[in-house]
């Protein structure tokens, strides 16, 4: 193994505190990787990593070495994107909003892998918070504010949110009209992942953001759930609208207080301050960018 791949089989390593994680990434025999890392120690004279039975973490030369390496890795990758036959090629490792994947990404997928031939792209669902660079992720696609200022954003997208509720809920609260005519009501209540507390609802007036926090029989923590609470008739709720034509169609769902919208809702592209944006990365973010534009 030229030194070049030993480099790449010591960062994943280290991004993915195993060595067996790092071979299945790259498709190598697990003897393969630890010869690579044992190489690499030799060479330099350095422990570079602690290894006990159940974790593998840097040491401090090579939590140095690592930082040299991502960078050499980037540059290369650039390098040779700068050709004008050079294409991005290799794993793409992204983590997605699973209903956002479903409506916006998987429908267009096919042209995005016909148009880079030489990608193979792995998708995770979740919208946790997670560890980009200790599980092996290159990007992550996520509704809501940012906070986490160890990754860099993105914005591809503002989605516009709608307050709706089933035909029951209505006929057995009344339809709101107005903020004021909400006492009595109830929402269903939506768990944020990053705080652990319900969402109140918004409603603006006249440019005025109010938050109104309604009682709330149920609590749920994911965006199909909440679906199906509503449909079911336990309360309000504010979600986005590009995927409620159906069930304003059917009328299983009715749209209130539109006078009174909700803030649009960010969707963001996060990858993480400590790599340089792989070309492959960057191909797919411009896509992602575009197709959210075709249809938000």
């Amino acid at each position: 193994m030229d030194r070049f791949d030993a480099i790449r089989v010591f960062t994943r390593i280290v991004e993915r505190r195993s060595f067996t994680l790092a071979a299945q990434d790259l498709g190598l025999p697990r003897s393969t990787v630890t010869e690579a890392v044992q190489q690499i120690e030799a060479r330099l004279g350095a422990r570079l990593l602690h290894r006990t039975t159940r974790h593998v973490s840097p040491t401090l030369d090579g939590e140095a070495y690592y930082r040299r390496c991502v960078t050499i890795l980037a540059d290369v990758e650039d390098a040779e994107a700068a050709f004008s036959n050079a294409k991005p090629r290799g794993l793409l490792r992204v983590d997605v909003h699973g209903t956002l994947a479903r409506f916006f990404i998987l429908p267009a997928l096919p042209e995005f892998l016909s148009r880079y031939p030489d990608l193979q792209l792995h998708i995770s669902e979740g919208d946790r918070f997670v560890d980009l660079v200790r599980e092996g992720i290159d990007c992550v696609l996520r509704v809501g504010d940012l906070h986490d200022s160890s990754m860099v954003g993105r914005r591809v997208a503002m989605l516009p949110e709608v307050t709706c509720a089933s035909p029951a809920y209505l006929a057995s609260h009344g339809t709101p009209m107005t903020p004021d005519d909400l006492e009595g009501h109830h929402m269903v209540g939506f768990v944020s992942s990053a705080t652990g507390n319900v969402i109140p609802l918004e409603l603006q007036t006249d440019g005025i953001l109010r938050n109104i926090s309604l009682p709330t029989r149920v609590t749920v923590a994911g965006a199909e759930t909440l679906f199906g609470a509503a449909l079911a008739g336990l309360g309000l709720i504010q979600v986005p609208r590009y995927r409620l034509g159906p069930y304003f169609e059917a009328g299983t769902l009715v749209e209130v207080l539109k006078d009174y919208p909700p803030t649009p809702t960010p969707v963001s592209l996060l990858y993480p301050h400590s790599r340089q944006l792989s070309p492959r990365v960057r191909v797919f973010i411009d896509w992602v960018t575009r197709e959210f534009a075709k249809k938000a």
